[in-house]
């Protein structure tokens, strides 16, 4: 069986530490790792003992989880893999923007050396996602935004950078919603009392709760 196939586990783990280290600028903890992951904690905690054996993770003395240098190069592989595999089912097959993280999830770890450069081909080397994040090793050296949607004041307009890809049903929402990458977002409320941010995006408001909003990036 492929190596790619059979370290599906580790490869998770790896991938949602970069996702919350590089991507989202988290401190990275066993417990958001497993809540990430839906593991149990002794679960999560076998993993990154594992992991930690492999010399892809390493644990500092207040238990935050780094990649390690071969932990990065490996994680990062499979991120691009996992981008383009999201382009190909969104640009090609048309597939629902929406369905496109958890398809690509499985088609992700089948890429091998040989295909993927056939797909980087076939779709003209793409740089992003379709939900906005910067595909590793495209050649595209922009930073992605670390700015909130939530976080943001009253008045100011915004361009949405990228979208948290990995809930099906806000993304369904972000969809109904017109709220994608290259979209701009004007911030007319953001009570933080009612926990609550009112959007207005072209002539339509919109009222997303702060967690809604904490899952958009803004530049």
């Amino acid at each position: 069986m492929p190596k790619q196939v059979i370290n599906v586990a580790a490869d998770d783990a790896l991938t949602q530490i970069y996702r919350l280290a590089n991507d989202e600028g988290e401190e990275v903890i066993a417990a958001r790792l497993a809540e990430r992951l839906e593991l149990k904690p002794a679960s999560m905690a076998g993993m990154l003992s594992r992991l930690k054996r492999d010399k892809l993770v390493k644990v500092d003395a207040k238990k935050r989880v780094a990649l390690t240098a071969d932990g990065f190069r490996r994680a990062e592989n499979m991120v691009r893999r996992h981008r383009l595999a999201e382009c190909l089912l969104v640009n090609v097959l048309e597939l629902n923007w929406w369905q496109a993280y958890g398809e690509a999830h499985l088609m992700e770890h089948s890429i091998s050396d040989i295909t993927e450069p056939l797909i980087v081909d076939r779709l003209g080397n793409p740089t992003t996602s379709p939900f906005g994040a910067v595909i590793p090793g495209s050649g595209n050296t922009s930073s992605m935004s670390r700015k909130r949607l939530s976080e943001q004041v009253d008045g100011s307009t915004h361009i949405i950078d990228r979208v948290f890809e990995e809930d099906e049903e806000l993304l369904r929402f972000f969809e109904s919603e017109e709220l994608k990458p290259g979209a701009t977002v004007r911030i007319t409320e953001r009570a933080s009392y009612k926990g609550t941010i009112t959007i207005k995006v072209a002539d339509r408001q919109i009222v997303l709760g702060l967690q809604a909003g904490s899952r958009i990036w803004v530049k």
